[in-house]
C-alpha cells in the first residue's frame, strides 16, 4: 500500500510539471503575440488555455481522490494540500498567459501599447517566460536555489511594473485612455504572472526544507 502512495505522489509531480510545461509555452507564445501584433499565435494561446484548465482539474481529482483513500498524515498530508494549491496557481497563470493574448487579438492589426513602452514589455515578457522555464524545473528537481532566482526575476518584473504607471501616470504620457487601460492592465498581467510563481517557489521551498518564507520576503 506505501509503495502504491509514492507511486501516486510521483504521479501528482509529474503532473505538476505537466501543467507548469504549457503554461511556459503559453506565456512564450502570448508575449510573442502580444510583441509582435500576431493575432494567429494569440488566438492559440487563448484556445489551448482549455487544456491547462482541463488537466488543473484533473489533477485536484487525483489529489483528492488521494486524500480520500490514502488519509496521509504529515509531510505527505502537506504535499498533497501543496499540489492542490499548485495547481490553482498554476491555473491562474495560465489565465494571465490568456489575457496577455487576448489584448493582442483585440488590439490588431495594432501594436498593444504605444512605442516609448514597447521595449520595456519586451523586458517584462522575457523575464515571465525565464520564471516559468525555472518554475519547471523547480518542481522537476525541487531545488531550492531555483527558488531563490525565481524571487530575484520577480523583483526585476515588479520593478518594470513600477516603471509602467510612472510612465502612463507622467505629465510627458501622451497616450490615449486606451493606451492607458492596455498598458496598465499588460502591466498588471505580467506582474502577477510572476507573483503566482513566487508563490508556488514558497511552498516547494517550504516542502522541501521545512523552512516557510513569509508571503512578503
Amino acid at each position: 500500500m506505501r509503495e502504491v502512495f509514492q507511486q501516486e505522489l510521483r504521479e501528482v509531480q509529474d503532473r505538476l510539471v505537466e501543467i507548469s510545461t504549457l503554461v511556459a509555452d503559453s506565456i512564450e507564445r502570448a508575449t510573442q503575440a502580444f510583441n509582435e501584433s500576431n493575432v494567429a499565435l494569440a488566438e492559440t494561446v487563448i484556445a489551448d488555455d482549455d487544456k491547462i484548465d482541463a488537466l488543473a482539474a484533473e489533477l485536484d481529482e487525483l489529489a483528492i481522490q488521494i486524500l480520500a483513500r490514502q488519509q496521509p498524515v504529515a509531510r505527505d498530508l502537506r504535499i498533497v494540500v501543496s499540489a492542490l494549491r499548485i495547481s490553482a496557481s498554476l491555473e491562474r497563470m495560465g489565465d494571465m498567459s490568456e489575457h496577455i493574448a487576448q489584448l493582442a487579438r483585440y488590439r490588431f492589426p495594432e501594436k498593444v501599447v504605444p512605442k516609448g513602452l514597447r521595449g520595456t514589455f519586451r523586458d517584462m515578457g522575457a523575464l515571465d517566460v525565464e520564471i516559468a522555464r525555472k518554475l519547471t524545473e523547480l518542481l522537476r528537481t525541487e531545488d531550492v536555489e531555483i527558488a531563490e532566482q525565481i524571487r530575484n526575476e520577480d523583483d526585476k518584473v515588479d520593478a518594470l511594473h513600477l516603471s509602467v504607471f510612472d510612465k502612463v501616470l507622467g505629465e510627458t504620457w501622451k497616450g490615449a485612455a486606451v493606451d492607458t487601460v492596455d498598458a496598465t492592465l499588460a502591466s498588471r498581467y505580467h506582474e502577477r504572472f510572476a507573483d503566482h510563481a513566487v508563490s508556488i517557489s514558497k511552498k516547494v521551498q517550504y516542502l522541501a526544507t521545512g523552512d516557510w518564507v513569509p508571503l512578503d520576503a
